[in-house]
């Protein structure tokens, strides 16, 4: 997988260099000190990955991430913890705060490619085929899945598809987040922002800003949050 950094700050874009190096499968092909001066390197390249800082002079890493190629995937590595539910919005793979570690950073690099195997298959003609009282039918792959509610521990809005996450399987479908979660029961499911619907019966705790699923943390948006605590987290409270 080929990759870019771009960030202001010149030992911030040699520290993502050094990781890159120690990370098998990763070609770096560009160093950046600025969006501006990657935007003609991404339209005459196929760039793969970008290493992505958010806080920038002129236009910031979130603004600029609306901007790129859909193929392209990207990966915030900021000191700014407060960005991480709205890089989720951009459909970022993942938010690396610095100062990077080698561990948590090849995390990051394992999900990116995860979901560039499954994105490599066509599944513009995916959709749900029928839904039942515990399960629904989905094409995915040439072939289609029997998926049922319980199994499901989220679903992620990447790009212009779903993901369903189970703890078996990945299953991917051409389809908007908005139309798969209509079709879901609302006693178990929840949209917690934008990018993802949660099915409550596998939470495994939260705070006010990400739910954890197993190891999975799922950001919660501002527009999704009163609604999410009020109806599943404040009326199952255990009070003293």
């Amino acid at each position: 997988m080929n990759c870019i950094v771009i960030d202001d700050e010149p030992l911030a874009r040699e520290a993502v260099e050094i990781l890159v190096n120690q990370t098998e499968g990763l070609d770096l092909i560009g160093l950046f000190n600025s969006p501006e001066t990657a935007v003609s390197f991404i339209e005459s390249h196929t760039v793969e990955l970008i290493f992505l800082d958010i806080q920038m002079p002129g236009i910031n890493g979130i603004e600029f991430a609306r901007t790129i190629p859909k193929e392209t995937f990207v990966i915030f590595t900021t000191a700014y913890s407060e960005f991480a539910t709205d890089s989720y919005e951009v459909d970022a793979i993942d938010y690396l705060i610095k100062p990077l570690k080698l561990e948590r950073f090849q995390k990051a690099i394992e999900k990116a490619r995860s979901y560039s195997k499954l994105f490599k298959t066509d599944y513009t003609n995916n959709n749900i085929e029928k839904v039942a009282d515990d399960f629904f039918f989905v094409k995915a792959d040439r072939r289609i899945f029997k998926v049922y509610f319980n199994n499901i521990l989220f679903i992620q809005g990447l790009k212009d598809y779903v993901v369903m996450h189970s703890e078996n399987q990945k299953v991917i479908t051409a389809m908007n987040i908005k139309t798969i979660y209509d079709q879901l029961p609302k006693d178990i499911f929840v949209r917690v922002s934008k990018s993802y619907v949660i099915n409550v019966k596998h939470i495994s705790s939260m705070d006010n800003n990400t739910v954890y699923i197993g190891t999975n943390e799922i950001p919660i948006g501002n527009i999704y949050r009163d609604f999410f605590f009020n109806e599943f987290v404040t009326k199952k409270m255990v009070n003293r």
